[in-house]
């Protein structure tokens, strides 16, 4: 999911094609800036750019 932020999506377009509700990624992506002690959008997209490909 933080992958599809990183890419530019939208709450309603990671919802629409993970096909769950936007209150759930709205949850998920809550718990995932804590993990990666995110607070927006963009710091997000920097610590996924910033990480190696497996």
């Amino acid at each position: 999911m933080v992958a599809r932020v990183a890419q530019g999506a939208g709450n309603r377009e990671i919802a629409a094609g993970l096909v769950v509700s936007v209150k759930t990624v709205e949850a998920a992506l809550t718990r995932a800036y804590r993990k990666l002690g995110a607070r927006s959008r963009v710091e997000v997209t920097r610590i996924v750019m910033a990480r190696p490909t497996a």
